[in-house]
């Protein structure tokens, strides 16, 4: 079995969020399962000069865009026993971000098409499955059979669409149709590109993928509803047989609280690595060190989808119970002025830090004692299965995957590995995390064990890979 996985991100190459995440590692899982799998993403300028100096250029050619012809290069590069491939354009990836520029929808429909052209590029390589993720690589399954069903290398390819994130779509102009994806106005319908007068870059995937995937098996079916589905509900309905939720997973080897460099005590021994790296992270963050104040984390986009408007009516009554917070993240301006006013009227209680930083995202998950995730919508998560995996306790709402991986603690059974909540509620949220504090300072025992039930949770690649492998064996027929 031969795949290509085509991602704007993969990391350690470029990540922005859990697509990067995601890319980064399930490819190297697939190849340990056996898969000649290879990736392909964007040559995008702030790529480490380090990883650069290993590229190899293969190949350059010109693509189409609509009317006109641009340069691509391709340079390769292996990475944990994976060949990634770099398409590459200066004057399209030479820019300070990912995504967010004035062009891009002619940006990714270069890569789209680009991924698709450097296939015969690609030496001694024949596709079977190319695996494209989010909408900006969804015009693949749709350019795949409108520009390349006659050349043999190309109409036997399967093709895979997974959403990441239903909310963003590749929403453009309607001109961009003919002017920067060389299609007709015959695409131009409902049954098309076509969208409440514009024209949406997912609707390509999900109308021609032949499979569609998404990241928890709970938001493969909220997605088909009118709440969670964006005004895409009704499309994916028609196409819910060929839709399904695979749980993303972690890397274990990258979140592995034994070995983890980023912590000051790897924990050999739970209660006092714990002690210790909550110790470490009071300090650093300013806050008084009281071992018997539960910290309270959070590691998030400060936005509206991951309950930031929540927390927002509730956050005085929350620093006034006998608890911590520390709080890692950017976003949006209203929400970190908010933060800032209140880590000044409460320096004692409150730590905030309004950026991203890959080591203290880890030195949160390790030494705090809960992990606030009160999300809107969460198509997976991932924050509350690393949190889990350094022995801190989440309190989320259930929706997405947050509800596929955390099952809230249950008095009667003693069942539960989390604390959660249903309705997308501020006091709810409030109330919630106040029940997991009284076990937390009256019940040792309890909490003990609701922290060891999600250390030994699964949440590896090994269980997802193996769900994508059969998607893949099934397109292929291959029992």
């Amino acid at each position: 079995m031969q795949l290509v996985f085509v991602t704007a991100e993969a990391d350690p190459f470029a990540k922005t969020g859990g697509l990067g995440e995601v890319a980064g590692s399930l490819p190297a899982f697939l190849h340990k399962q056996g898969i000649d799998v290879r990736v392909i993403m964007p040559k995008y300028s702030n790529i480490s000069a380090e990883f650069k100096k290993e590229f190899n250029h293969l190949a350059h050619f010109d693509v189409p865009v609509a009317w006109r012809k641009q340069y691509c290069g391709l340079e390769e590069m292996v990475y944990n026993g994976v060949p990634y491939y770099f398409i590459d354009n200066e004057y399209y990836f030479t820019r300070p971000q990912v995504y967010g520029e004035y062009d891009d929808a002619e940006r990714f429909a270069f890569f789209s098409r680009a991924a698709l052209e450097s296939l015969i590029h690609i030496p001694g390589f024949k596709p079977d499955i190319l695996h494209c993720h989010d909408w900006h690589t969804a015009l693949i399954p749709l350019m795949l059979k409108e520009f390349y069903n006659r050349q043999p290398l190309y109409y036997p390819i399967k093709t895979v669409f997974t959403i990441h994130n239903l909310k963003y779509q590749g929403v453009f102009p309607k001109d961009v149709l003919g002017d920067v994806v060389g299609l007709g106005m015959d695409f131009y319908k409902e049954n098309g590109l076509e969208f409440h007068g514009a024209i949406n870059f997912m609707k390509g995937a999900l109308l021609y993928a032949d499979q569609i995937t998404t990241v928890s098996p709970t938001y493969a079916e909220e997605i088909q509803n009118p709440f969670y589905g964006e005004n895409l509900d009704g499309l994916l309905r028609k196409r819910r047989e060929f839709l399904t939720g695979i749980l993303n997973g972690i890397d274990y080897e990258a979140y592995n609280p034994l070995n983890d460099s980023h912590l000051v005590m790897p924990f050999h021994d739970l209660d006092v690595a714990k002690k210790e790296n909550k110790k470490h992270i009071q300090t650093l963050m300013g806050l008084p060190v009281r071992e018997d104040s539960a910290v309270l984390g959070m590691v998030s986009r400060l936005v509206d989808q991951k309950g930031l408007d929540l927390l927002a009516h509730v956050l005085e009554e929350l620093l006034e119970l006998d608890i911590q917070m520390v709080i890692l993240g950017t976003g949006e301006h209203k929400y970190e002025e908010m933060l800032k006013s209140y880590a000044s009227n409460y320096p004692e209680k409150l730590a905030i830090r309004l950026e991203f930083s890959d080591q203290l995202a880890h030195q949160i998950y390790a030494g705090a004692d809960m992990f606030l995730m009160p999300s809107r919508f969460e198509p997976c998560g991932i924050a509350q299965m690393i949190a889990m995996r350094y022995g801190t306790v989440p309190i989320v709402r259930e929706t997405g995957g947050l509800k596929d991986t955390v099952f809230a603690y249950n008095d009667i059974t003693g069942t539960g590995n989390g604390f959660c909540f249903m309705n997308y509620n501020a006091h709810e949220l409030l109330f919630t995390v106040q029940r997991a504090l009284s076990i937390y300072q009256e019940n040792k025992s309890i909490w003990n064990n609701i922290r060891l039930r999600g250390m030994e949770r699964d949440f590896s690649w090994n269980r997802s890979a193996e769900a994508y492998v059969e998607i893949y064996k099934s397109l292929l027929h291959i029992s």
